[in-house]
């Protein structure tokens, strides 16, 4: 069966709708984690982690519409996610918040070694996944430091 740069396209656009969501997921699961923190931890928690997944998920989501727009192709609605239960603890959500985003990350990961973005993508799509992997990059790391400090 033929695989026309069309197909492509669209398995492109849902590659990164998959990416967007577990941003999505992210940012519930941070979000919650701020609300039960004190303000001091909760800053820290909002610069250090919810602040640059926010970045990311709004930079991925631009380029999953401008792309679509660009291509004639039709673009999805994302919808807010559920954080999960409050009883999953601060540590619980900011785990999965660090999980959401590693699972964006690694499908990102994945288009890029592809070459489906240079095959039938462009600059701006690109561009953008670069983007969005540089602003998630440190957020692991940051987020055991917090981890390893809460509570002291």
């Amino acid at each position: 069966m033929p695989y026309t740069t069309e197909d492509a396209r669209k398995q492109l656009l849902d590659t990164v709708a998959e990416a967007t969501e577990a941003l999505g997921s992210a940012l519930a699961a941070l979000g919650e984690a701020y609300e039960q923190l004190d303000e001091r931890n909760g800053d820290v928690l909002e610069q250090e982690l919810f602040r640059p997944v926010q970045l990311a998920y709004g930079r991925l989501r631009r380029t999953h519409t401008a792309f679509a727009e660009r291509h004639g192709l039709p673009s999805v609605t994302f919808e807010p996610a559920s954080p999960g239960a409050p009883s999953r603890g601060t540590r619980g959500f900011i785990d999965d918040g660090v999980d959401a985003v590693h699972r964006a990350d690694t499908v990102l990961a994945t288009l890029q070694d592809s070459m489906l973005p240079v095959e039938v993508g462009d600059a701006e799509l690109r561009a953008g996944l670069e983007e969005v992997r540089t602003l998630l990059g440190g957020v692991p790391g940051r987020a055991r430091e917090i981890v390893r400090t809460l509570g002291r």
